[in-house]
């Protein structure tokens, strides 16, 4: 009984001293910010390609002073700090108790504070000082990706300093897979990141591809399987005429489009005329990380796609040969080659490998077009 007393003892003397000291649960954020006096401060939770979601606020004193406490703590992640129309950003590992920031308000844009109480959020703040200095590369951002052991670290400093750049693509999906092999309750930033990028290597490819897919130039070569995994090249072709035609079961359009194209192909199959059908059905990265994280069956996902393709060609009567599909829908590398971003999509190729028209909807305009190079 007396050591019990003496526990409990020892317990209401700890709690006493924890409650004088001020010190609250949780993670407490505060701060002194010049030039901010009798503002709000507000604090929010950001991820990627999603509208911030405010998790506190506070009035700043006359002297620029302010606190928030968050009892149930801030995870690990990325926050908005901001301040009228002024905010930076703190990178949170998740064990911080107390974060405080120093500075003044004119100095936000250029991260001209200090950063007390997170390794993370001070090494960020350093970074996006160095950024805006231009004292960093894309190997340092490589090597902080590499390194950093909070993996929204290395992820946010390569989406802020390689933005919109093609050239540092690799880079930035080597932070993104980092972040998203951290665990599922990252899932949300992760799969934000992966959407940008995948914006952003879309948006190039399509740049690439109106260099090289223009009338009168060589046709890009495609290699793919069919259904039964047998590879047909399109190059395999010269010396037909040949329409490309993008489509997929899942597209409306394309279905109703099917019974023109079937139309002309029996005409002319004879005289040198053939269709080259590349499908848009499959799975696409962002459903593929959704199954992973889920822990659902992406192998039999990827299958029924398949089978609703193979369904699809029976029910609309493509009779040729030349069906293939790399099964990712969108991210079809074909579509990226192209510039395909709707379907049906159309390139009539001539018998030399030239594209000689594009965009051909309709039986009376593919066997106009087509007449003209047979």
């Amino acid at each position: 009984m007396k050591n019990t007393l003496t526990i409990v003892a020892i317990a209401l003397l700890a709690i006493v001293n924890w409650q004088c000291s001020g010190e609250k649960a949780g993670t407490t954020i505060k701060g002194t910010i010049g030039s901010a006096q009798n503002l709000q401060v507000y604090v929010d939770h950001l991820v990627l390609g999603k509208a911030s979601n405010v998790l506190g606020k506070a009035d700043i004193d006359n002297a620029g002073n302010f606190s928030i406490n968050f009892p149930e703590g801030l995870s690990q992640g990325v926050y908005n700090i901001r301040i009228g129309a002024q905010r930076i950003n703190l990178v949170l590992d998740g064990t911080e108790k107390v974060v405080e920031i120093k500075g003044d308000l004119n100095g936000f844009p250029r991260y001209q504070l200090e950063v007390q109480g997170s390794d993370d959020a001070r090494s960020f703040a350093g970074v996006m000082r160095g950024l805006v200095a231009r004292q960093y590369t894309a190997e340092d951002i490589e090597r902080l990706v590499d390194t950093a052991s909070n993996p929204y670290l290395g992820a946010y400093v390569a989406y802020v300093a390689l933005s919109n750049n093609p050239e540092f693509l690799a880079i930035q999906k080597k932070a993104q897979q980092k972040l998203a092999a951290a665990g599922p309750q990252h899932e949300d930033f992760a799969m934000g990141y992966l959407n940008f990028l995948g914006s952003v290597e879309a948006q190039y490819m399509a740049q690439q591809a109106s260099q090289l897919v223009q009338i009168g130039q060589p046709a890009p070569d495609i290699k793919l399987p069919n259904p039964n995994g047998k590879e047909f090249a399109l190059s395999d072709l010269k010396g037909k005429v040949v329409l490309l035609d993008f489509w997929a079961s899942w597209c409306g359009p394309c279905r109703r489009e099917n019974p023109n194209v079937v139309k002309v192909y029996k005409k002319y199959k004879s005289k040198g005329f053939e269709v080259f059908s590349v499908s848009l059905d499959g799975v696409d990265s962002r459903t593929a990380a959704r199954f992973a994280s889920s822990g659902q069956d992406l192998k039999r996902a990827v299958e029924d796609t398949k089978q609703r393709w193979v369904q699809a060609i029976e029910q609309d009567g493509l009779e040729w040969i030349y069906h293939v599909s790399d099964l990712k829908k969108w991210e079809a590398a074909p579509a990226a080659l192209y510039g395909v971003n709707a379907i049906p999509r159309t390139f009539l190729i001539d018998r030399e490998g030239n594209i000689a028209a594009m965009n051909l909807r309709g039986a009376a305009e593919i066997e106009t077009a087509l007449l003209k190079h047979l």
